[in-house]
C-alpha cells in the first residue's frame, strides 16, 4: 500500500512538473488579450492550432468592434460559444453557447449577461478563466473538436443550471433551424443552421455533462415529467421561433464539467468526436493544449533582452496559428454548404476562414515555413472548394463563398506552393483552376480583359481590382512558365503589365479610368469611400493604393517622367499629412504614418519598396519605426484588424528582418531586425538563424551582411537559401549605409528587369 501510494504521488508530482515546465517556455510570452481592444477583433478564448474549436467568451452586443464575440472595453459576459472568427471585419458563427447560472430562469427568453472585472479574467494559449460577480468561476480549454468547460458554483447554490443556446447571435449571424435532443441523463445532441455573412451554415454537437442532469426546461418550460427522451426542434422558415435552449439543472455541487464535441457531418460524429477527451480531468487537458502551442511557437525561437518583444513577437506567432480553422470530422469527412457529403483523400483535413485580400500577402508564405505539417491539406482544401464550386474561394467561410474583397488570391498562394515544389499538390491541377479564375465570368474580370483595366463606370474599387487582378495574373504567369505552357506565360505576362494603364505620370497616382480612356475627375488623393460599389479604392485612397505593383516595382519606377520619381513619391507617402477626406471614409484605414496606414493590408510592403530601387536604408528606418509604434503588449495593441493572421505576420517577418514583398516564389527582402536572433525551424527541419549583432533601439540600420561567415551583398535572400540551413548576420549601426543595396545586383526580383 505504501509503494502504491509512493507511485502514485510520484506521478502527480511528474504531471504536475511537466505542466509547470511547459508553462515556462514559450507559451508564458503569449497574451491572449493582445488585440481584443482597439479595432483588433481577436478573441481571447480557449483553442489549439488550426482547430474546429475555439471557446470564448461573447459580451452578448453588437457591433464592428465585437465581430469576434468580444471586446476589453466591455464589463459583462454573455455565454461561451465554440466557433470564433479571429481579426475579421465582419461578425459570424458564436455558435452553441454555454451559459452557467446560479438558478433556473422559468422563461424562453433570458439576458444570460453577468457582470464581471478584468482583474477577475486571464487568458494564455488554450486556457481561459473568468469570475463572474456572482461568484461562479469558469475555466475552459479545448481540443481540436472539443470544448472543456469547468464550472465552480459558489457556496450554497442550490440549483447549479447551465444554459445551453441555439439562438445565441450576433452582428450578421441569424439562426434558422435549430434542434435539441436529450438522449440521457447526461448527453444531449442537436444541431444549429444559420444564416449571415455565410448565408447557409451548420454545426452539429454532442454535449456531456460530469454529473447527471437532475432536471431541465426547454425553452423556459418545465415539463410534467423527467423524460430523457426528448427533442425540440424551430424552424424560422417554418413560423416556429428562432431557436432551440434549454436548461440543464443539477444537484448542488461545487464544480461541474462539461465537455461540448462539434462536427460538420452530423451528431453520431460529434459523439465520437466527445472521445478526444476519454476522461474528465482538466488541468490534463490544459497541459495537452499548452503543448500543443509550445511545440507551435518553438518553431521559430528568439532571443532579445526586451521583455515586450517577447511578448509581442510570440503573441504574433500565436496568432498565425489560430487560422484558417478545422473544418472536418477526424476521418476526414465534412458536409459543405450545400449539403454535399465529402471526405478529403489520404487521411486529408478540410479548412475553412480563408480571409485572402490580407493573407496571402505574408500569413500564407510564412505557412511554407511553419507549417509543413497543415499546410498541403489547407492548399488542398481551396481545390476542393474549387472542386465543389468552379471556382478557387476568394473568402471562404464555412465552405460558403462570401465574395467579400477584391482579386482572386487564391492565385498567389497556391503559385507560390507551386513554385516551392510544396509537397502534396498537383501543380497541373493547381494551374487549372488558377486559370479558371482568371476567364471567369464574374467579378468584373470580362471588363479587366477587354479593357486592360477596370472602367469605374462598370464597376466600384475599379483602381484596386486592377492592381491586384494584374499581381495574380503575374503569378499565373510564373506557373505557366514552370510548367511549359508558353503561350499562356505571355498572355499573363502581358496582363500583368495592365496596372501601367491606370498610371498618371502627372500626379504620380494610380487612378481610376471611364470606358472612354479619360481619368475620373475630380481627383483627390486624401480622399477615401467606404462603399465599395462607389469608391475607386478599396478601404483607402490613393496613397495607399497606388504602390500596388510588388511583381515590378522597378517597373512602376520607371513610369515616372523624374530618374527618382517613385523614391520621392515614397517620401512623400510617409510625409503626407494623416488625414482622408470624404463624407464616407473606411474605417480600415488606420495606423497612419503620413498616408502609410499599416491598420490596413495594401500598405504592408510600400515600406519595402525602397530596397528594390537603390535605398534599402530607407526600408530600414522606415520598418523600425513602424515595428515600434504600430506593436504594442496590450489590447490595443495592433494598429487595426488582426485579420485572420495577416497583421501577426507581418510583425513575425518583419521583427526576424525579412518580409515576402512579392509574396510568390519565395524572395524576403530584408528590413531591420528588431531581434538579437531568431532560429527558425525550416520544413526539412534545417535551422536557419538570423543574427542581429549590436542591435539596439538606435542600432536600425544594417552596416553589413554576412551568410554562413562570408560577405553577402544582397538585400534579400530566398526561400531556397533558407532551407540548405546555416546562420545570416546583419551588423548593425545607428547611421545608415547608404552604399549597401546601392548596386543592381543586390536588388530583389521585378518582372521588368
Amino acid at each position: 500500500m505504501v509503494n502504491q501510494k509512493k507511485i502514485i504521488l510520484s506521478l502527480l508530482t511528474c504531471s504536475l512538473f511537466n505542466y509547470s515546465g511547459i508553462a515556462q517556455t514559450y507559451t508564458q510570452y503569449v497574451d491572449p488579450f493582445i488585440g481584443t481592444g482597439g479595432h483588433g477583433h481577436t478573441y481571447p478564448g480557449a483553442t489549439v492550432p488550426f482547430s474546429l474549436v475555439q471557446l470564448s467568451p461573447d459580451n452578448g452586443k453588437n457591433g464592428w468592434d465585437w465581430v469576434s464575440g468580444y471586446h476589453i472595453s466591455s464589463d459583462s459576459i454573455a455565454g461561451f460559444s465554440h466557433m470564433h472568427l479571429s481579426g475579421t471585419g465582419i461578425g459570424d458563427w458564436l455558435d452553441i453557447a454555454v451559459m452557467p447560472m446560479l438558478a433556473p430562469i422559468f422563461q424562453e427568453k433570458v439576458d444570460t449577461r453577468q457582470k464581471f472585472s478584468h482583474a477577475h479574467e486571464k487568458a494564455s494559449p488554450g486556457y481561459y478563466e473568468v469570475t463572474f460577480n456572482n461568484g461562479i468561476k469558469t475555466k475552459l480549454t479545448s481540443t481540436e473538436r472539443v470544448g472543456f468547460h469547468e464550472y465552480t458554483f459558489p457556496s450554497g447554490t442550490g440549483a447549479p443550471t447551465v444554459r445551453i443556446d441555439l439562438g445565441h447571435a450576433y452582428n450578421w449571424d441569424s439562426p434558422v433551424t435549430t434542434r435539441l435532443e436529450m438522449i440521457n441523463d447526461s448527453t444531449l445532441v442537436g444541431h444549429r443552421y444559420s444564416s449571415g455573412w455565410a448565408n447557409k451554415q451548420h454545426i452539429y454537437f454532442a454535449l456531456r455533462t460530469s454529473q447527471p442532469i437532475k432536471d431541465y426546461l426547454f425553452n423556459g418550460a418545465k415539463l410534467s415529467s423527467f423524460d430523457p427522451i426528448i427533442e425540440i426542434t424551430n424552424n424560422s422558415a417554418q413560423g416556429g421561433t428562432k431557436s432551440a435552449n434549454a436548461q440543464l439543472i443539477f444537484d448542488s455541487s461545487p464544480t461541474i464539467n462539461i465537455k461540448v464535441a462539434l462536427s460538420i457531418t452530423n451528431t453520431a460524429k460529434a459523439l465520437t468526436a466527445l472521445q478526444e477527451i476519454p476522461h474528465w480531468n482538466f488541468d490534463h487537458v490544459r497541459s495537452e493544449a499548452d503543448a500543443k502551442w509550445d511545440r507551435e511557437l518553438a518553431k521559430i525561437k528568439i532571443e532579445t533582452n526586451d521583455e515586450k518583444l517577447k511578448r509581442v513577437f510570440y503573441s504574433a506567432l500565436y496568432h498565425t496559428a489560430v487560422s484558417p480553422t478545422l473544418y472536418s470530422d477526424r476521418d476526414g469527412e465534412y458536409k459543405n454548404y450545400k449539403g454535399e457529403v465529402h471526405r478529403m483523400p489520404n487521411g486529408a483535413q478540410r479548412y475553412t476562414l480563408f480571409s485572402l485580400w490580407d493573407t496571402f500577402r505574408a500569413l500564407k508564405p510564412l505557412f511554407t515555413i511553419t507549417q509543413p505539417e497543415k499546410y498541403s491539406d489547407i492548399l488542398n482544401s481551396m481545390l476542393s472548394f474549387y472542386d465543389e464550386n468552379g471556382l478557387l474561394p476568394v473568402w471562404d467561410l464555412s465552405t460558403f463563398e462570401t465574395n467579400t474583397m477584391t482579386g482572386y488570391h487564391a492565385v498567389p498562394v497556391l503559385a507560390d506552393a507551386v513554385l516551392k515544389n510544396w509537397p502534396g499538390v498537383d501543380a497541373e491541377r493547381a494551374y487549372q483552376a488558377m486559370r479558371a479564375s482568371a476567364f471567369q465570368k464574374t467579378r468584373e474580370v470580362p471588363a479587366y480583359i477587354e479593357y486592360g483595366y477596370i472602367p469605374q463606370d462598370v464597376n466600384g474599387g475599379s483602381v484596386t481590382k486592377t492592381l491586384e487582378y494584374a499581381f495574380d495574373d503575374y503569378c499565373i504567369s510564373l506557373v505557366a512558365q514552370k510548367l511549359g505552357k508558353q503561350e499562356d506565360y505571355q498572355i499573363f505576362t502581358e496582363r500583368a503589365k495592365n496596372y501601367t494603364n491606370l498610371f498618371d505620370p502627372q500626379s504620380g497616382f494610380m487612378r481610376a479610368k471611364l470606358r472612354n480612356g479619360k481619368f475620373v475627375e475630380p481627383f483627390d488623393p486624401f480622399y477615401s469611400e467606404h462603399d465599395f460599389d462607389k469608391s475607386q479604392y478599396i478601404e483607402g485612397n490613393a496613397w495607399q493604393h497606388s504602390f500596388f505593383v510588388p511583381h515590378d516595382i522597378r517597373g512602376l519606377a520607371n513610369l515616372f517622367p523624374k530618374k527618382k520619381g517613385l523614391r520621392d513619391m515614397l517620401d512623400a507617402l510617409f510625409a503626407a499629412p494623416s488625414y482622408m477626406t470624404g463624407e464616407n471614409q473606411s474605417p480600415d484605414a488606420s495606423g497612419f504614418i503620413g498616408q502609410y496606414a499599416h491598420g490596413n493590408e495594401p500598405s504592408h510592403h510600400i515600406a519595402y519598396m525602397y530596397s528594390y530601387i537603390g535605398d534599402a536604408w530607407k526600408t530600414q528606418e522606415k520598418i523600425r519605426q513602424i515595428v515600434d509604434s504600430m506593436y504594442h503588449d496590450r489590447p490595443d495593441g495592433y494598429a487595426g484588424n488582426e485579420d485572420a493572421g495577416q497583421m501577426s505576420a507581418w510583425a513575425v517577418w518583419s521583427m526576424m528582418g525579412l518580409y515576402p514583398v512579392s509574396p510568390v516564389g519565395g524572395e524576403y527582402v530584408f528590413g531591420s531586425p528588431s531581434l538579437d536572433k531568431a532560429t527558425i525551424t525550416m520544413p526539412n527541419d534545417n535551422l536557419f538563424t538570423i543574427v542581429a549583432r549590436n542591435n539596439s533601439p538606435a542600432n536600425i540600420y544594417i552596416k553589413s551582411i554576412t551568410l554562413n561567415g562570408k560577405p553577402y551583398h544582397k538585400v534579400f535572400i530566398t526561400h531556397d537559401e533558407m532551407l540548405k540551413g546555416g546562420e545570416l548576420v546583419f551588423e548593425m549601426s545607428s547611421t545608415p549605409n547608404k552604399k549597401l543595396g546601392k548596386r543592381r545586383a543586390s536588388w530583389p526580383t521585378s518582372m521588368d528587369n
